[in-house]
């Protein structure tokens, strides 16, 4: 076992001095020791129950002959970090996550590890330390959060971003507005729409490296607690199977999570997510690969934001298991992969067959495509990415007058401000991985464009990055960024862009030598950076290749 690196033999007395510091008794010195690594914290709703769920994972290794050992990590709220300097740190902390784990795990040799994410970058963040440290792992996020309602609705996250814009234009009054801000969010649990957390808790499901149910069980049902503690058990399993990550993150285990994810219409950070995941897998996956699989596979699920539909919701009609038998039937998932339990397959064989409503059939999509589409074009040429399935249909092909920002708190001061129009298309700049630093998301300015009524009309497109809970022709990703050059730094108000999403073209109408032109005296706008951010700003590449670090 790799824990006898500190436990094992004369030499290693003093070590195990400490171990019995923590009140290990003789027997549990002989048994597996497992890693359990939780980012509980008390002010993130998505996170603030974890304890519980570590709890009963640490209850499910020990039925099965282990000794846990629990470390958390960090964990950044996108909610609570959105429109301010913070937004910059998400990103961020993704690999700063995946490192603190690799020198936790090295520095103490264990055996296997149990992962509980919950929230947005820190289930990649783990990810990539589960591809990277190659020990027998397993994944149990922390759940979703319950929907909130209001004079009957049922609402979200997402919404409530979207009364601040109705709000800023008289549509409601302050009354209306707390009442809304005081039902969104009624449940511990990571946001109720297919944003980034549930999609990549739905996706950790689909590429096999978590039990069925991992993303869709409700953070307040007791089968949350259930499923937590099959995990425990699980772990141990692969242990004695030596069944680790990379057995089971092979190209057709990233090819069934892409599917599912076109499928399913998740959040366009899942893009940035999986290709930085391969890469650490060593497993070949492009933003090309991803533009390929979403022409192919139809949208089946239509969740919030971009229906009243929420992932509690799938949940009661089978959730993700139904939706990859719903995929399969069309030959479109290797059910040969290896999962954490048995293949794909042994888990299909047991799922319900697509209700027609949530989850429709192949016959009868949402699209006929994915709910992802990567656009080209000279103002992206290395890519960009939108949600198109949370697109308005007028939305899909439009034609418009940029109105430019070199930032996000700009261009959200004249979208609440009133200076945009219909039929504007908003340019926010030098918010990449480099530019921003750390690719804020844009939630706030695209939900006040929803909010003020302008969402079927005005696109807004950044080299940022958006929050799944983001709805609309909302374009991001864009590669080159403007802190490299790329064209989107040359564009001025009132140049003419040109959005094409079923043709899956970005361009804007600027000659080369007007081109030419503007880049003679050109230079990126320096910000003054210390600490992390300044250094992740000199080590992470393009959005095109996931934003991960220099080798």
């Amino acid at each position: 076992m790799r824990s006898d690196k500190m436990k094992t033999g004369a030499e290693r007395a003093p070590h195990r001095s400490l171990l019995h510091a923590l009140g290990l008794s003789d027997t549990e010195m002989k048994r597996p020791f497992i890693g359990v690594v939780c980012s509980k914290s008390d002010y993130i709703p998505g996170h603030k129950h974890l304890g519980e769920i570590a709890d009963a994972v640490k209850a499910g290794i020990r039925n099965n002959g282990g000794v846990p050992f629990e470390f958390e990590t960090i964990g950044v709220c996108d909610g609570l970090a959105m429109g301010h300097k913070g937004m910059k740190y998400s990103l961020a902390s993704r690999e700063l996550i995946a490192d603190s784990i690799e020198v936790m795990l090295t520095a103490h040799p264990l055996d296997a590890v149990v992962f509980i994410p919950n929230c947005d970058k820190i289930v990649p963040g783990m990810m990539l330390a589960a591809c990277r440290l190659n020990l027998p792992s397993i994944f149990v996020s922390g759940g979703p959060m319950m929907p909130g309602k209001h004079n009957g609705t049922r609402f979200g996250l997402s919404e409530m971003f979207e009364a601040v814009g109705s709000y800023a234009s008289g549509k409601i009054d302050e009354d209306e507005l707390t009442a809304l801000e005081k039902s969104a969010c009624p449940t511990c649990g990571s946001c109720s729409g297919m944003y980034t957390a549930n999609s990549m808790n739905c996706l950790t499901e689909a590429i096999g490296m978590a039990l069925p149910g991992n993303g869709s069980i409700p953070a307040v049902m007791s089968a949350r607690v259930a499923l937590a503690k099959q995990a425990g058990e699980r772990v141990m399993d692969l242990l004695r199977e030596d069944i680790r990550p990379k057995d089971i993150l092979t190209e057709a285990a990233f090819e069934n999570a892409l599917r599912s994810d076109m499928a399913l219409g998740c959040s366009s950070n899942t893009v940035l997510h999986l290709l930085a995941i391969a890469h650490e897998a060593g497993v070949n996956v492009t933003i090309d690969t991803m533009d390929q699989v979403s022409r192919t596979t139809p949208q089946l699920c239509k969740l919030n934001p971009a229906s009243q539909v929420f992932i509690t919701d799938l949940n009661d009609v089978g959730g993700i298991p139904a939706v990859m038998k719903e995929l399969s039937r069309g030959g479109l998932i290797h059910e040969d992969a290896l999962t954490v339990c048995g293949t794909v397959g042994d888990r299909l064989r047991h799922a319900p067959e697509a209700d027609g409503q949530i989850i429709r059939t192949l016959e009868d999509p949402f699209r006929k495509d994915g709910g992802i589409a990567v656009l080209k074009g000279n103002m992206a040429p290395d890519g960009a990415v939108v949600k198109q399935g949370a697109v308005a249909p007028e939305m899909m092909v439009h034609s418009g007058p940029a109105k430019c920002f070199d930032c996000e708190e700009d261009a959200s001061a004249a979208i609440l401000g009133g200076k945009i129009q219909a039929g504007d298309v908003v340019v926010i700049r030098y918010e990449g991985p480099k530019g921003g630093p750390g690719m804020r998301e844009m939630l706030q300015p695209t939900a006040s464009i929803t909010g003020m009524g302008l969402g079927s009309s005005v696109a807004l497109i950044t080299d940022g990055r958006f929050s799944g809970a983001t709805r609309g022709a909302s374009i991001g990703h864009v590669a080159p960024e403007a802190a490299a050059g790329g064209m989107i730094a040359f564009i001025k108000d009132g140049d003419i862009i040109d959005i094409n999403i079923p043709e899956r073209s970005l361009s804007v109408r600027i000659s080369d030598e007007e081109l030419q032109k503007r880049k003679e005296n050109w230079k990126a706008p320096e910000k003054e950076l210390t600490g992390y951010i300044k250094r992740y700003a000199k080590m992470v590449q393009s959005s095109a290749v996931g934003a991960v670090f220099t080798d």
